[in-house]
């Protein structure tokens, strides 16, 4: 019987994100393991509800729920095929009517039809498949996006399933007789005269049915929290995708994992700016420092860094710091860190400041607003 995964959260089926979300945190909180120790009926419970969730809870994933059920939840689920197959079936009801209209207009239309579809069921059945991948978002600070970092995430992701290996079938239970085909793995069809027959749809060809496993609902995986490893590298930034591989969903018939794919977004810092790989910070400044010049201790991404200011330099000058930028991931090589002078005015009013200010004004030998015009 096909689980409503609906039902299980105990939603409509037109319910808003926001709505699933808060049923979801209600019910996990119930029959959450840490609150019901020993308790196998809750802990099932719990393995359907975080199940349920996590699909519901994904657009996409929702969405091919809605127009195929349980089925777009196997591993390995292609939706164009199953909508294709859908089409060949509502073409078949028309074809095969043998009502005078639909008919085939050769024997090659009629038989290269099923031999195509002999040789899709047959793919489906052996061929290994790559699992789908997943994706997880990230939050990472500005410092540890430049420097690279190493750190754990856990999330529910599924895994194959330990009861029948994936497959989906309980290997201790009864086959049952195909009521499609009557067990004889194909289904006969007439156009007019004219007798054949194709691979039955239901049991693809076996003409049994194997009993569904009961610890996975016949998906072949179940949901389980799992610690991650994940490497980020230098020089991330907002959008980039780090790839874990093999930490995706398992794989059809024998095949491989898909990949986890991390996606960052790196917060901002509130002294330094990014520009592709060259960094930006304010540099605060005395009067007597740009006039005279000075070195001074400046704190960057890399440690403490004394900077030479070159005498008579000006509020707004660049100073660069070659190589202490950003980290390309690809090439490995360094922006650069340029500091902007910003020269700080005393706040001093008394008379020795005021006699001071009128001697450096006199060093001006220009309008210093000569150059403005609008």
């Amino acid at each position: 019987m096909e689980r409503d995964l609906y039902k299980i959260l105990g939603v409509e089926r037109n319910a808003t994100q926001e709505q699933i979300k808060k049923t979801y945190r209600k019910l996990a909180r119930k029959y959450h393991p840490d609150v019901n120790p020993g308790n196998k009926e809750a802990e099932q419970r719990f393995k359907e509800i975080s199940m349920a969730y996590e699909i519901l809870s994904n657009p996409e994933k929702r969405k091919l729920y809605d127009e195929f059920g349980e089925a777009s939840l196997s591993p390995g689920f292609d939706p164009e095929k199953a909508r294709e197959y859908q089409r060949w079936k509502e073409q078949a009801s028309k074809t095969y009517t043998g009502a005078g209209r639909g008919f085939y207009t050769s024997y090659e239309d009629i038989f290269g039809d099923f031999i195509d579809l002999d040789e899709q069921v047959f793919r489906s059945r052996k061929a290994p498949k790559k699992g789908r991948d997943l994706t997880y978002e990230m939050k990472v600070d500005f410092l540890s996006a430049l420097r690279g970092f190493s750190t754990h995430i856990s999330m529910n992701r599924p895994k194959i399933c330990s009861q029948c290996l994936g497959k989906g079938t309980d290997p201790k239970g009864q086959f049952t007789t195909c009521p499609t085909c009557k067990g004889s793995g194909r289904l006969e069809l007439a156009q007019g005269p004219i007798q054949f027959s194709r691979p039955c749809p239901t049991c693809k060809g076996h003409g049994q049915l194997a009993p569904q496993c009961e610890a996975c609902g016949g998906t072949g995986y179940v949901m389980g929290a799992e610690e991650i490893k994940v490497n980020i590298p230098p020089g991330v930034k907002t959008g980039s995708k780090v790839r874990v591989q093999g930490k995706g969903e398992p794989g059809e018939n024998g095949g491989p994992p898909g990949d986890l794919y991390i996606i960052v977004e790196v917060e901002p810092h509130p002294l330094i700016k990014r520009e592709g790989n060259d960094l930006y910070m304010d540099l605060p400044v005395g009067i007597h420092e740009v006039i005279k010049g000075a070195r001074v201790t400046v704190p960057t991404p890399d440690g403490q860094v004394v900077v030479k200011i070159p005498p008579g330099s000006q509020g707004g000058q660049l100073l660069k710091l070659k190589g202490k930028g950003v980290m390309d991931p690809k090439t490995k090589e360094r922006g650069d860190l340029y500091l902007k002078l910003v020269v700080k005015v005393p706040t001093a009013q008394d008379q020795r400041a005021m006699e001071l200010a009128e001697e450096l004004s006199r060093f001006y030998k220009e309008d210093l607003r000569s150059e403005i015009s609008l």
